[in-house]
């Protein structure tokens, strides 16, 4: 086991974990609304691309605590706050991580991955969200005119 892709994967899952939980919470208190919705499906994907990593280079696969370790925020606005900041947050993390991982390219790739959908789908639904004062989104895969993107 290399320490440093133990420590990136490790950071990676961590916070893939936490947002998949505040989304999760987002639901709970306030239904299947969107961004929420479809990011919550997203987030889960991105744990599963991290899987196979911790495999190959034969890190633990961490628990996930972050259930019990995340409230709901107060209101849907507040929410799509917590997640513009999240996926900014996310964005900044994986830059670095990406510069530690230099010598793995197969973590690069996975990283630059998730990096991409948080910079070019979570954060736009999110910053959506908030200008429309944290009312839930009318949903925009597969409306005419826009390509279909996975999160």
């Amino acid at each position: 086991m290399n320490d440093t892709v133990a420590s990136i994967l490790n950071e990676a899952i961590q916070d893939e974990y936490k947002a998949r939980a505040l989304y999760r919470k987002v639901i709970e208190k306030f239904g299947d609304v969107r961004p929420f919705s479809n990011i919550v499906e997203a987030e889960e994907r991105h744990i599963q691309a991290l899987l196979p990593l911790f495999e190959k280079y034969h890190v633990p696969i961490p628990a996930d605590d972050w259930p019990t370790r995340i409230e709901p925020p107060a209101s849907l606005l507040a929410a799509c706050q917590q997640g513009v900041e999240a996926e900014i947050e996310n964005m900044e993390m994986y830059e670095r991580l990406l510069d530690q991982a230099r010598q793995f390219p197969d973590v690069q790739a996975v990283l630059q991955e998730l990096q991409r959908a948080s910079r070019d789908n979570h954060l736009p639904a999110f910053q959506r969200c908030v200008e429309r004062g944290g009312l839930p989104g009318r949903g925009g895969r597969n409306r005419p005119g826009r390509r279909w993107e996975s999160g």
